[in-house]
């Protein structure tokens, strides 16, 4: 079984031999900018996984692979024209270091150039692998749509906030496992399996990524804390508060601290503190990944091929605050 930093490895040299040689330079220079910027790889490296629980010849499944992370590079080249963004992994974003229109079209040339890839899958899966794929663009759009709605309500409930991530985050973690087994030949069971391992991980990824905002270590989290307090943004812990006596509370500092944010960081975490929603939001992460854990669990191979499907999820899971 390969480890994960090895699948890495196949996935970064093959991603540094995509040459995008089409006129006008201009619009296909942004997207080698972007992939150059690196980034953890994790969709695709997932893709070649629980490709690995069956075979070893990732040729098969590199093309499904590599589509999944130009995808995931074309959903961050909007994303961050949409939040007005100007950093990406330490460098300018495209948005920036070009213009928005530039942003836009080579976003769009991302998501053509993500299905040329897929293409390239063998025809005999390739319409169940295809129709897998373009569902989940559509719903990681939805996702993203609803994230945008939240911004404007302050009535956004628990359920709509777990149905928001799942598509916004999840469905694409669970879409990289399922591809590499069915491109592999698993079982329809084995697939689905993956499939429900894959959204529960997800799941887990997202409110721990929620958490770490809050109470994460900057120098090990590798952003800067209190981002979403910043922007209200919706959250598992700040919907929480919303849902309760501390709403008020809550509401009169989201129109504070452009002039200290700290001070908006250290009391909304404070209301935080008061609600237990730290321990709250880690029993809730504890019991998605103990669910996607049993769905890998039922995964039909041995269970020593499973070792390191479960490390990934661990590190993901349960990284340093």
């Amino acid at each position: 079984m390969y480890k994960f930093q090895e699948t890495l490895d196949i996935i970064n040299r093959r991603i540094e031999e995509l040459v995008f040689t089409e006129k006008p330079k201009s619009l296909f220079d942004p997207i080698t900018y972007i992939l150059d910027l690196g980034g953890k790889r994790v969709r695709p490296a997932l893709s070649l996984m629980a490709y690995n629980l069956y075979k070893s010849n990732f040729e098969e499944v590199l093309p499904a692979a590599i589509a999944i992370e130009v995808y995931h590079n074309f959903t961050l080249l909007h994303d961050d024209l949409m939040d007005k963004a100007d950093m990406r992994r330490g460098k300018d974003t495209v948005h920036i270091k070009w213009d928005d229109n530039t942003a836009i079209l080579s976003g769009d040339a991302m998501l053509i150039e993500s299905y040329k890839e897929l293409a390239k899958v063998d025809k005999k899966v390739l319409p169940e692998v295809l129709n897998l794929f373009t569902q989940t663009t559509l719903e990681v759009c939805c996702g993203q749509q609803y994230d945008m709605e939240f911004e404007k309500r302050i009535d956004v409930s628990v359920d709509e906030y777990i149905e928001m991530i799942r598509l916004k985050t999840a469905v694409l973690l669970a879409c990289s496992l399922k591809e590499g087994a069915i491109i592999a030949g698993a079982s329809d069971k084995d697939a689905q399996y993956l499939y429900d391992f894959g959204i529960n991980i997800g799941l887990a990824f997202q409110l721990m990524d929620d958490l770490l905002d809050v109470y994460g270590n900057p120098e090990t989290f590798g952003k800067k804390i209190g981002g979403d307090i910043l922007c209200n943004k919706k959250t598992f812990l700040s919907i929480n508060v919303l849902l309760s006596d501390k709403k008020e509370e809550l509401l009169s500092w989201f129109d504070k601290g452009r002039e200290n944010p700290q001070e908006k960081i250290q009391a909304v975490r404070s209301i935080y503190n008061g609600l237990n929603l730290k321990e709250i939001s880690e029993k809730l992460i504890h019991e998605y990944y103990r669910k996607g854990i049993e769905c890998l669990d039922k995964v039909g191979v041995e269970d020593s091929r499973k070792v390191e499907l479960k490390a990934l999820a661990e590190s993901l899971l349960y990284r340093q605050s």
